[in-house]
């Protein structure tokens, strides 16, 4: 095996020979234009140990095989968008598909035993947060949502340090972890396919984040996986069609060829997280059939793909969040009803969202019980339309809401109830609910979107804000929110003023004298950094277009890109102290 390395202008290694294949298959000469990043200071073993020759070959032969389709599924939410901007139309259940639904003879393949009776995973675990991921191993938890998307921020020193973190779990690596069928199972969740890598080129172009992060984890992970019964397992984030699910169903066809792995190694979870997506879940499930774990519903980058897909149009304005947006609304329990029905019906494990809240530390007091009632009353909701199985972002929640389904489904899944009692209509799933605009819901959607910036320009994916965690999902529908607010220019129920832009910047003026004391801003570069996200967050509400992904948004503005630079020395300079 040849490899030659240069360093070009830049400080990007390019590798430009030629390289066998991997997992020791016969040799093949193959061309090799890949070009990667240094490594960040402080991960040298982990950057060389993830990035071997085999390991490059195996990313650059990934990328060179589906970059095109990549970008043609990119291409396929474009035109629909515009096609549905021009026409003014509404979506539906395809008839060039109703073979698919009306055919009832045809399931997913069953899943292995250990996602059968997968209750409680715990959710946005961000790998490169060593500390949280080990605590998190060692509880009681069925599964870990190993998650590159909403709940971590792709800095290059937290992918390489997520990934090895992973790599060592799956390996026994770590002191005192038990080996992979004693700890929770890793359902590892690759950035969606709005996110590039910057720090890696193939053929001369930017890598997409989730092939980056599926080929390493893929290649360094899945034999280990598979042979130890706890994977390989994937939750996929973001897909708007069964076109995607059809190109995730062929890279896991090429990865198992690949590294010899059996077909149908592979199994994954579907996010529906994505109006356009709802209409089409039947034939996500056909599509990964095979490789098919389920589907999952959440609740807010779903409300959000409202605003992101017919947020011009005043039919579809969407009430202020904190008081009128909630999973017992006709729009969003349709939406659940129909993916546990659909799920059911085709074999399918079905799961809900993620419990956000924090439970207040004092277990005896009035707040904490207050908090635990909640999260009970609408995870027992879920539980009640049928799910199998949801998230919690606290560790202290896992076993109150095991005990919970262990009390209402006797420890098993749901799959028996085929919820025949079910009719879901267009009609039920476009429905915006009933309500308006306050004040308090203005300022909380202003402090969430300024807070998720800052969170990325500290190189954190997600932060605590008034007893609950936060990510991308809860920053999309925020600053969705005030997007079409000011579009429509909605009035609030408080004193029927017009939020406007001038509204929106006089609010983020004081927003920012709360969000400063939250931060503990205790020196100059601190208070800038939130400056800095103020000014990032009107810059995104007050734009005449709206960008549909907030992540893509910043991952591609020159701040991040330099704020990534100067986090990355931090804490290199810290780990040498």
């Amino acid at each position: 095996m040849i490899l030659k390395i240069r360093v070009r202008g830049g400080g990007r290694v390019v590798l430009d020979r030629e390289l066998g294949n991997p997992a020791g298959s016969t040799p093949a000469m193959v061309p090799v234009g890949v070009e990667l990043s240094p490594s960040p200071q402080g991960l040298e073993e982990e950057y060389g140990t993830l990035f071997t020759p085999a390991s490059l070959l195996f990313l650059h032969q990934l990328v060179t095989e589906f970059d095109n389709e990549v970008d043609q599924v990119l291409q396929l939410r474009v035109s629909r968008k515009a096609h549905l901007d021009a026409s003014g139309d509404l979506p539906a259940f395809s008839r060039a598909t109703s073979h698919i639904r009306d055919d009832p003879s045809w399931t997913v393949l069953p899943v292995p035993p250990r996602l059968q009776r997968r209750h409680v995973d715990v959710g946005d675990m961000a790998p490169c947060d060593t500390e949280r991921l080990l605590h998190a191993l060692r509880s009681p938890a069925q599964g870990l949502q190993i998650d590159f998307d909403d709940g971590n921020c792709p800095t290059f020193y937290n992918q390489i340090k997520g990934i090895s973190n992973v790599c060592k779990v799956v390996h026994n690596q770590f002191p005192d972890i038990p080996a992979l069928p004693q700890v929770p199972v890793l359902m590892l969740r690759p950035r969606a396919w709005n996110m590039v890598e910057h720090n890696m080129l193939v053929n001369g172009r930017e890598v997409p984040g989730p092939l980056f992060d599926f080929g390493l984890l893929m290649f360094h992970c899945g034999k280990a996986l598979y042979n130890s019964e706890s994977g390989p397992f994937f939750y996929l984030s973001k897909v708007e069609s069964f076109m995607e699910a059809r190109l995730w169903n062929n890279i896991f066809l090429w990865a198992q060829h690949q590294l010899q792995l059996p077909r149908g190694s592979i199994k994954a979870t579907v996010l529906i997280e994505n109006v356009l997506a709802t209409f089409e879940m039947e034939e996500i499930l056909y599509e990964l059939r095979e490789h098919s774990a389920g589907l999952n519903c959440g609740i807010w980058d779903y409300s959000a793909s409202f605003v992101n897909k017919f947020g011009h149009r005043g039919d579809f304005l969407l009430p202020d969040r904190s008081k009128y947006v909630n999973m017992e609304k006709r729009f969003l329990r349709s939406y659940m009803d129909l993916l546990v029905q659909t799920c059911h019906r085709r074999g399918a494990l079905a799961t809900g969202g993620m419990a956000a809240p924090l439970l207040p530390p004092a277990r005896d007091s009035p707040a904490h019980r207050t908090v635990l009632a909640n999260v009970t009353r609408l995870k027992l909701l879920e539980i009640q339309a049928g799910v199998d199985g949801f998230m919690v972002y606290d560790l202290r929640l896992i076993e109150p809401m095991q005990k919970l389904f262990q009390q209402h489904t006797g420890g098993e899944n749901q799959l028996h109830r085929v919820r025949e009692d079910v009719t879901v209509t267009p009609e039920d799933l476009l429905c915006m609910p009933a309500g308006g605009v306050t004040l308090h819901g203005l300022q909380y959607n202003i402090g969430v979107g300024i807070l998720f910036i800052h969170a990325w320009l500290s190189g954190k994916g997600h932060f605590f804000y008034r007893g609950q965690v936060e990510d991308s999902a809860t920053a999309e529908i925020s600053r969705s929110q005030v997007w079409q607010w000011i579009l429509h220019q909605a009035r609030l129920e408080d004193s029927q003023r017009v939020v406007s832009r001038s509204l929106v910047v006089q609010l983020t003026q004081e927003v920012m004298k709360e969000l400063t004391e939250v931060t503990a801003c205790q020196t100059v570069r601190a208070a800038e950094r939130l400056q800095t996200a103020a000014e990032m967050f009107l810059e995104v509400v007050l734009k005449r277009d709206f960008p549909e992904f907030l992540t893509s948004y910043l991952n591609l503005d020159h701040t991040f890109l330099s704020s990534q630079r100067e986090e990355e020395a931090s804490v290199a300079l810290l780990s040498k102290l």
